[in-house]
């Protein structure tokens, strides 16, 4: 983050020599300067102090102020469904603020389902508010030790090898792609928990060729080391096949939940996982 430092202009009080009695000092270009020894205060204060407190204003107000001034109107109806919001250069003037800090407050608005956002056709509120739900990609380790329950985790196989058509369609890859597959199961308190089932691209995650996963799950090792800018997420209610009922240990055509992910970076696929949960498991997302 670059750090802006203001310039405040050279004024007549800047120029002008101080009489140690106050009265009149000499002049600057041609016209006579009055000081005084006494302290202004209220508005009687000297002008170079305005861009200071602009200043310190706008140090104060980040984009999340920003973000919830413009919630704020929206909810109490300031700006309606379909208005157009003002500029973001007025915003910035409004809220005491850089016009890049108003930008990244509107585009998480937008994001959040709230505003409407057209090149050329300026930001207006949504006509119809969609609120979006957050999903992050978890680390299973941390959310069954935020449970309360004592974590495990197990591999079953992994394996370098060339990918199925329907992985070869997920990542955007080719048959002769070089891709690790792996297989692994996680516990809480000694009990399944999640049935993992992942293809992991080497070519745009080198490093994991190297990792040892037989101590640190593939979901936490990419976490850590496989930063990704788009995803696509599905879940599904499937019944256990014979395998795995047996790795979950429950009963075969026993309903499971199912969650489909597949993460990119850029252009390139780095992982697609099959994330098959066992009985009773339930979801929670904040919206």
């Amino acid at each position: 983050m670059s750090t802006k430092t203001q310039t405040t202009p050279q004024t007549a009080h800047d120029t002008a020599p101080k009489s140690s009695t106050g009265g009149t000092a000499p002049a600057v270009n041609g016209m006579p300067t009055v000081t005084s020894d006494k302290k202004t205060t209220g508005d009687t204060a000297m002008p170079a102090r305005a861009p200071r407190r602009r200043a310190a204003l706008a140090a104060q107000t980040n984009w999340q102020s920003v973000h919830d001034e413009v919630l704020r109107r929206i909810h109490t109806r300031q700006w309606k469904p379909g208005d157009l919001i003002p500029k973001e250069v007025e915003l910035a003037e409004q809220l005491g603020c850089a016009r890049a800090t108003v930008n990244r407050a509107l585009r998480e608005l937008a994001t959040e389902g709230f505003l409407d956002r057209r090149r050329k056709a300026g930001t207006r509120v949504a006509s119809h508010p969609v609120r979006r739900a957050k999903l992050d990609i978890p680390v299973i380790r941390l959310e069954i030790e935020g449970r309360g329950q004592k974590y495990a985790y197990g591999l079953l196989y992994s394996e370098r090898r060339t990918p199925p058509p329907e992985i070869c369609t997920n990542l955007a890859v080719t048959p002769d792609s070089d891709m690790l597959h792996i297989t692994s199961l996680h516990l809480a308190d000694g009990k399944p928990y999640m049935f993992e089932e992942r293809w992991v691209s080497v070519a745009a995650t080198p490093a994991i060729a190297e990792a040892d996963l037989s101590t640190i799950s593939a979901n936490e090792w990419l976490v850590l080391h496989a930063p990704y800018t788009k995803g696509d997420i599905s879940f599904s209610a499937v019944l256990a096949s014979e395998t795995e009922a047996k790795i979950l240990r429950t009963h075969k055509d026993a309903p499971l939940f199912l969650m489909e992910r597949t993460t990119w970076n850029g252009d390139h696929g780095i992982t697609s996982a099959r994330l098959l949960f066992a009985p009773g498991y339930r979801m929670h997302s904040a919206i």
